[in-house]
């Protein structure tokens, strides 16, 4: 339902991929982290690619949502539904791309346990944030928005 403000109501999901990689780090710091099995080398390309990429799709995502008038960031009112660019292929791409850095971070920083945390992550992302923003956008948008999620994937 939509709330006075015209928000979904929810954490903002940078947040909680922030809280992901602070967890990882302070783990790493009384437990034992095995660490990922290739080197420094491997590590700083991988880390590189998976940073810039999640920018670019960040970029060109909000980029999108900046074109058709309404604010990128999902705990704000929403005024138009995006649905052609990276949205023709997934309904959250900013949030890949936000698990697109978040890996690339926890893999410079060669930690294996904030690997781990993705999952966590995705999951509180999928129920605290998708799961509302779905529903806010469902009672804005009606039947567009449920033609649009039955014809588009939510992840990939």
């Amino acid at each position: 339902m939509i709330g006075k403000s015209d928000t979904p109501g929810i954490i903002p999901p940078p947040l909680i991929f922030a809280v992901g990689l602070a967890v990882g780090w302070g783990l790493t710091r009384v437990v034992v982290d095995p660490g990922l099995s290739v080197g420094w080398d491997v590590r700083r390309y991988v880390a590189f690619a998976l940073i810039a990429g999640g920018l670019l799709i960040d970029g060109a995502a909000a980029g999108h949502f900046r074109r058709l008038g309404t604010h990128p960031a999902p705990w704000k009112e929403t005024t138009a539904l995006a649905t052609d660019g990276l949205y023709r292929f997934s309904r959250n791409p900013i949030y890949i791309g936000f698990a697109m850095m978040y890996l690339g971070i926890a893999v410079a920083m060669n930690s294996l346990i904030t690997v781990g945390l993705l999952a966590p992550c995705l999951i509180a992302i999928d129920r605290l944030a998708i799961v509302r923003e779905e529903a806010y956008l469902a009672a804005k948008f009606g039947p567009a928005y449920e033609a649009y999620r039955k014809k588009v994937r939510r992840w990939l």
